[in-house]
């Protein structure tokens, strides 16, 4: 489901859902990671990009007041799966701590 587009961005529900409010948030861009976003996007895009993101959670999702997370992952460390650049906003719920220490390996 289609959340909010205009003519630099689309956001929309995850179809994998990890918390009650999952959205995407897609720069139309060609851009393969929040790297590659930062190197070929303006300075103007980019903060043009997060300044949506950020209106995106409080009027459309309106998540501000208990708060949400945002998550960007670059490369296969992260876990990024898909080549294009694009943030998660997660929230509707406690989401607890960032990682589980349990299971992170060096």
């Amino acid at each position: 489901d289609k959340i909010y587009e205009d003519d630099k961005l689309l956001a929309f529900n995850d179809i994998m859902p990890a918390a009650p409010t999952h959205v995407l948030v897609i720069p139309k861009g060609d851009y393969v990671s929040f790297d590659d976003f930062c190197v070929k996007a303006s300075a103007e895009d980019v903060a043009d990009f997060f300044k949506k993101v950020q209106m995106i959670a409080n009027e459309y999702l309106g998540l501000v007041d208990d708060g949400y997370r945002l998550i960007a992952n670059h490369g296969p460390y992260a876990s990024q799966l898909v080549p294009h650049f694009h943030v998660h906003i997660l929230g509707g719920r406690k989401l607890g701590g960032l990682l589980q220490s349990d299971k992170l390996k060096r």
